[in-house]
């Protein structure tokens, strides 16, 4: 996609916040419609091309009573999300009446797979439904949303393109919302940085096949992405087959939303899987990934924060059983645990208990230290 495409796109998305948006919605809180109906409208875009298909497969497994239907119904789709509403958002176009729209544009959402309602729900997108339908502002949404100048399907912008809009728009979401540095979303700069930390010194070491890389603290996932696209980058100068497995857990909804939606804009359904989070989902003290070792870890994990919530959930330090926070050093068991008014340096304890012992590389971690600095470990699988 060439620049201006690219440009005219994210400006038409952004445009529609202040069109349709404004005096409905305070601006911290436009991000909430305009991010799931971009979500939304892409997914409706790539599924339109076999939603009779799905429709008939749908039909056909009600009839034969068959309740787990999602790996079928995905087939249909030929997609990793599908839809099993009669309804498009084309078909919604035109209503006699808001009430209608309304209830037959909450049909069409219910008919997304289980995948999809997870980002709408951490998204809590159907909470702005009843503020849009009583303004009549419904209407127009989907209709800017529709607009023949703005082309969302495969055949205007790519998997990857698509990815990549969507997430300018969430850093201009986040730099018109004055979010504070880190606390969503980390700089590109810094994470490339990262990124060439933990791949550069070992490039010329790297095999072909298949590498896990993990971020306990995904955000957004823009590590992951930056991350992904270095290790590619070296594959190609090197000319190397590699596959990269991203795995993620996030505890803030709406960012988890972002992230989860954000690997099935691009096509990456697998990895979408791998994306873990919501408010029950803390790192510290509900791990995603217990039995999981990783090649690459990169992490900016909130720091300054209390997790004294996770500590009770835990046991408190004298009951916590989590092997991730114990060592063991010439025959005496050593606690990891930290003071419960910064959890940070638990997070890095998390990570190292998750490097993968049995590779010749080792694992390579890089976090972002204390806000500023970086911290990057190794180990060695021969030590």
């Amino acid at each position: 996609m060439d620049q201006a495409t690219y440009n005219k796109i994210v400006s038409f998305i952004w445009g529609i916040a202040d069109d349709v948006l404004r005096d409905l919605f305070k601006r911290g809180k436009y991000p909430d419609v305009i991010l799931p109906m971009c979500v939304i409208r892409r997914m409706d875009a790539v599924l339109e091309p076999s939603k009779q298909k799905v429709l008939d497969t749908k039909e056909m497994l009600d009839a034969a009573g068959i309740t787990e239907q999602r790996a079928a119904l995905a087939a249909a789709a030929g997609q990793a999300f599908y839809n099993t509403s009669r309804f498009t958002l084309r078909d919604l176009k035109s209503r006699g009446s808001q009430q209608q729209l309304l209830a037959d544009f909450e049909d069409y959402l219910n008919g997304f797979s289980p995948n999809v309602q997870d980002i709408l729900e951490n998204f809590k997108f159907r909470n702005q439904l009843t503020t849009l339908s009583k303004a009549d502002a419904l209407g127009t949404l989907i209709n800017k949303f529709l607009d023949p100048d703005i082309d969302l399907s495969p055949a205007g912008i790519d998997n990857h393109s698509m990815g990549t809009v969507f997430e300018e728009l969430v850093r201009k979401f986040n730099e018109d919302n004055n979010e504070e540095a880190g606390e969503h979303w980390t700089p590109r700069d810094a994470v490339r940085l990262m990124a060439n930390l933990i791949f550069l010194p070992i490039q010329n070491e790297l095999k072909s096949g298949s590498y896990l890389l993990y971020d306990c603290a995904c955000g957004t996932g823009g590590m992951l992405t930056v991350a992904e696209e270095t290790l590619a980058e070296i594959a190609k100068n090197h000319n190397l087959q590699i596959n990269s497995h991203l795995y993620g857990q996030e505890i803030n909804p709406e960012t988890y939303a972002v992230c989860k939606a954000d690997m099935l804009l691009k096509g990456e359904g697998e990895n979408a899987e791998h994306i873990v989070g919501g408010a029950e989902w803390s790192t510290l003290s509900h791990d995603a990934f217990p039995a999981q070792e990783f090649d690459f870890m990169l992490a900016n994990p909130p720091y300054g924060k209390s997790w004294k919530k996770d500590l009770a959930d835990m046991g408190g330090k004298d009951g916590m059983r989590d092997p991730r926070f114990k060592v063991v050093h010439q025959g005496e068991e050593l606690s990891l645990v930290t003071r419960s008014s910064d959890g940070q340096m638990l997070f890095l304890a998390s990570m190292a208990s998750k490097m993968n012992n049995s590779s010749v590389l080792g694992s390579r971690i890089a976090e972002v230290h204390n806000g500023s600095s970086l911290f990057t470990g190794i180990v060695d699988p021969n030590f």
